[in-house]
């Protein structure tokens, strides 16, 4: 929302809006932009009449909003709606879909076809850090955008994805997620298929192979899929793999094949294997839009990763302090993996905000307790907004998650950042990874722990 807000403003329009607790780096960018953000939602923000109302998917019935949109009969639609009309339609786009690495992937093809000089439009779910902005407005023909299997809007309750007019489609991987939209891996799959079925015969369909749900799903169709299938992964059925992998050093290096004959040899400043896929979807990409295998090696040699994507936040007193939004237990377990991989003499803490819907109830329990594996040290915060969690189900029981982990590793259970700092600062030492996990602001924990260690150490 906040991105389309910024794109609608280059585009000529005067754009506000509503929302409560914003954080950066969101926050930074409207703030940045000049667009303003209305604290709380009250019907006297949509004086004077706007020409169109866009409702966010996180906006309920009963919103006072809402229901003075409704009540004025005023123009209302949905964020992919919009972006749709607005700015794909008539485009080539590539669409970057899959239950993990979406922001990340996306990120990595904007940058890619940019640098091939395709001037791509794009919208992102972060901050792309090469561009230092998560969307732009360009008059090329291609468009490139994150697609989302999150539902839409109050009064549009399918994925998001659905609306993006795929060319491309990227379908990275599949797995059970939003446990509070969708009742089953099933559905989730079902989701899926429907999105795939969009894509046109003179288009191209890129699918992640090592994920077992994403062959069923294209299985499922047997003769009838008509989009030309790309596959890839490091799974040896694939058509397109990631092989000969090395991590030493600052650049993880890595050889692509086609059909078991060498491709070309990349570089990306990315790690973890996960990563190394995100970048193979894109070069399959990339090269069915006609760019050539050199301007792919040094866009990706100089790709920066999406802000709070194993983001380095800072050092202090020798202790690095990284930031991640993972919080489904896959996210989890390879983003302390791709750590481990590039850090591995170092000590490796895990800091876990249970936030996302997901994440909050119990239907990961036991995968969380195998997802903190690759890191020596683990906190685990209580769960975000547990009272309205208790709504919905049967919550994530952090005690017995600590107690599970707590056989192979030191494991703690703490209330919140200030209750985790408090407790960290005698433990750290120097060359420490700090990775704090968290799709939400976390309380400031970052900034908190910098500046403790900063103020500990006398400087």
């Amino acid at each position: 929302m906040a991105s389309l807000a910024g794109m609608l403003q280059q585009s000529g329009h005067r754009v506000t809006g509503s929302d409560q607790h914003v954080y950066p780096p969101m926050s930074t960018m409207l703030r940045e932009l000049g667009i303003q953000v209305m604290e709380g939602y009250i019907a006297e923000h949509l004086m004077p009449p706007p020409d169109c109302v866009i409702v966010g998917n996180a906006i309920p019935r009963g919103n006072p909003e809402v229901e003075e949109t409704l009540n004025r009969k005023l123009l209302y639609r949905s964020q992919a709606e919009v972006v749709k009309e607005n700015f794909i339609r008539g485009r080539r786009s590539l669409v970057v879909t899959g239950t993990h690495g979406k922001t990340t992937t996306t990120s990595i093809a904007a940058w890619l076809i940019d640098a091939a000089g395709l001037n791509p439009s794009f919208l992102i779910g972060g901050i792309a850090q090469n561009f230092g902005t998560s969307f732009r407005v360009t008059n090329s023909d291609y468009f490139v955008i994150e697609g989302d299997e999150y539902d839409t809007a109050y009064f549009d309750k399918g994925p998001k994805f659905m609306h993006y007019l795929p060319e491309i489609a990227i379908v990275n991987n599949i797995e059970f997620d939003h446990a509070d939209i969708y009742a089953d891996l099933a559905a989730v799959k079902l989701a899926f298929r429907r999105f795939v079925n969009l894509v046109p015969r003179n288009g191209r369909l890129i699918a992640g192979w090592d994920s077992p749900a994403v062959r069923e799903v294209i299985g499922s169709f047997g003769d009838k899929l008509f989009a030309p299938l790309e596959t890839f992964g490091m799974d040896k059925r694939a058509k397109w793999r990631v092989a000969d992998v090395d991590c030493a050093g600052e650049l993880t290096r890595f050889n692509v094949y086609r059909e078991d004959e060498r491709w070309a040899k990349f570089q990306t400043p990315l790690l973890g294997n996960f990563n190394l896929l995100n970048c193979l979807a894109v070069i399959i990409a990339a090269d069915a839009w006609g760019v050539e295998r050199t301007a792919i090696g040094r866009a990706l040699a100089s790709f920066k990763n999406v802000r709070r994507r194993a983001e380095v936040r800072g050092r202090e007193r020798g202790v690095t302090v990284i930031d991640d939004f993972a919080h489904h237990p896959t996210a989890v377990r390879e983003t302390l993996l791709g750590l481990r991989q590039r850090f591995k003499n170092s000590r490796l803490i895990a800091v876990f905000e249970p936030r996302s819907w997901s994440s909050r109830l119990a239907v990961f329990q036991n995968e969380y307790a195998g997802a903190f594996s690759p890191a020596d040290y683990v906190v685990i915060a209580n769960v975000f907004d547990s009272q309205k969690v208790a709504e919905k189900g049967s919550m994530l029981n952090t005690a017995k998650l600590i107690k599970d982990i707590s056989k192979t590793k030191p494991a703690f259970a703490l209330p919140g950042a200030d209750e985790i700092i408090h407790h960290l600062l005698p433990e750290l030492r120097e060359g420490d990874i700090v990775a704090i996990m968290s799709n939400g602001g976390f309380g400031g924990i970052h900034e908190k722990l910098l500046h403790a260690l900063k103020n500990e150490s006398g400087v």
